[in-house]
């Protein structure tokens, strides 16, 4: 699981372009939808089901933000032991994102050794922002640094620079 050590964090916001997602007004104060751009969910080369562009997205442009249940890290430890595919993220030393059960399709950003994406902690949130510009069609990954695996599963990233290991 990523953890405050491993992510990149960054001090200044980042406003996405407007997608169809934002055409509909939003009064102040409500929720900003997950996804900035459009998504789709597919089976991936990398493993099980993967998170794709659907739009080009712009670098350094905010993709979106996993939700899910809020839960504290010992209870998502609890959850993940013996699971091969995970979808928490530790936000805190005591909290932590379950994405298990959420309908957000960031949920299945896979990892890669080289990646189009950076997950970013920021005020308790997992965000993920664009490293470079995605095509569309393209598979929208991130290094997980550290994580859960402990180097115990293989990585099926494919690249060049692949680490081998997760």
């Amino acid at each position: 699981m990523p953890r405050l050590s491993s992510v990149a964090v960054d001090p200044s916001p980042t406003r996405a372009t407007p997608t169809a997602a934002d055409a509909s007004p939003r009064r102040s104060g409500q929720p900003q939808p997950a996804e900035r751009f459009a998504l789709s969910v597919d089976k991936s080369p990398i493993d099980g089901l993967g998170v794709f562009a659907a739009e080009a997205i712009p670098a350094r442009r905010k993709i979106g933000e996993m939700r899910g249940e809020i839960v504290p890290v010992r209870e998502a430890r609890r959850r993940i032991e013996g699971r091969r595919r995970i979808h928490v993220v530790e936000v805190t030393d005591k909290t932590a994102i379950d994405a298990t059960k959420s309908d957000c399709a960031l949920r299945h950003v896979n990892h890669s050794c080289a990646p189009n994406a950076v997950l970013r902690i920021r005020q308790g949130r997992a965000e993920f922002y664009a490293i470079r510009d995605i095509d569309p069609g393209e598979e929208i990954c991130a290094d997980y640094g550290e994580s859960h695996h402990e180097g115990r599963l293989r990585c099926r990233c494919g690249a060049p620079n692949c680490k081998g290991r997760l």
